[in-house]
């Protein structure tokens, strides 16, 4: 009876013991107890690094201490032989070598954080439970503190950001920026580091080159409103190229300020927004836009396609149907001619 109690109580003692080291290493990396970041970067040779990472499992707490902040301020040249030393199978160094690569990750050099991100995410993937637990823990810790942040920042700019669903059911982060947005093309950067990021809108912000070349790393986004941007043709082609599964909706800047049925026909208007050039022309709910200078109109999706083409301050004319003032009576048929504002 044991032999079968012994490796059970063995088995979860383990997991506890993994559990209870992933939730220390998250304390020591929230409070930055231990300051290993902050040491100069010194020359290292192979030998030297050895030598500390067997400090790491010394007797002396001091040693092992020192042993950290020198491999930490080693650099580069100690990740390698970090990551071969975790895999030994001492909790001791295993803790504090992946400790020393959070500190890389979450230093300044892009360089550096880079190698030791893609170190943890070979252990991540690894055998070794325990480890493998430790590295996800680390990672993913890190990056969800790198995601609060840029989002705190990017709302504090200006960015309406908000939790939903797209069509296709699917659950994440809409990001909207308008003409309150105040920031520039570094702080746009943050958008990459937003997690489970579906929706970006950019409606009424001027954007550079350099912007469109942040847009260009979502690749993660499924859809991209670009209304009244002022991005080029070629500029647009060349964003279209880098992000092939994502759905671009591209307008000028023309706004009409109406909403309705999508790709179901008939071109049905199903709400007019206050003030807007729509509710200037005398546009209803319940209107079915026929023409717009002349062009058929088969759908909403189509309407919204021609006044795309067209930007703020333009004006177009509209065929409209609408259904008669008493039941029976026979729909009218008018004209409108609407000068399209802006999006804001």
């Amino acid at each position: 009876m044991m032999a079968v109690r012994t490796p059970l109580i063995a088995d979860a003692l383990c997991r506890w013991l993994q559990t209870a080291v992933v939730i220390v290493l998250q304390m020591i990396a929230a409070s930055g107890l231990v300051a290993i970041a902050e040491e100069p970067a010194v020359p290292a040779d192979a030998g030297q690094i050895s030598g500390w990472i067997e400090q790491l499992a010394a007797e002396q707490f001091a040693q092992r201490e020192a042993a950290t902040r020198s491999l930490a301020a080693a650099g580069q040249p100690a990740i390698e032989p970090l990551r071969v030393a975790i895999g030994r199978g001492d909790l001791e160094v295993s803790s504090r070598a992946i400790e020393i690569l959070r500190e890389m990750l979450a230093g300044e050099d892009p360089d550096l954080a880079a190698t030791a991100e893609r170190a943890l995410e070979s252990l991540a993937e690894g055998s070794d439970v325990a480890v493998a637990s430790m590295a996800e823990a680390t990672l993913d810790f890190h990056t969800r503190g790198l995601a609060d942040a840029a989002r705190g920042r990017l709302e504090s700019l200006g960015a309406v950001i908000t939790e939903g669903f797209l069509p296709s059911g699917q659950r994440g982060l809409h990001a909207l920026f308008t003409a309150a947005w105040t920031g520039t093309s570094d702080d746009l950067r943050l958008l990459v580091r937003l997690r489970h990021l579906l929706h970006v809108g950019l409606h009424g912000v001027r954007l550079d080159d350099a912007s469109l070349a942040v847009l260009g790393r979502l690749r993660g986004v499924q859809q991209l409103q670009l209304y009244g941007t002022g991005a080029g043709d070629e500029a647009l082609a060349d964003l279209a190229e880098k992000l092939p599964s994502t759905k671009i909706d591209v307008r000028k800047g023309g706004k009409l300020g109406v909403a309705g049925q999508g790709l179901i026909g008939p071109c049905l208007i199903t709400h007019v927004q206050d003030e807007s050039a729509a509710a200037q022309a005398g546009i209803q709910m319940g209107d079915i836009v026929l023409l717009i200078d002349g062009q058929p109109v088969p759908n909403f999706e189509a309407l919204t396609d021609l006044v795309g083409r067209r930007g703020p301050g333009e004006k177009i004319e509209l065929d409209i149907e609408r259904a008669g003032a008493n039941p029976g009576a026979e729909p009218q048929r008018f004209k409108r001619t609407v000068e399209l504002g802006g999006w804001e």
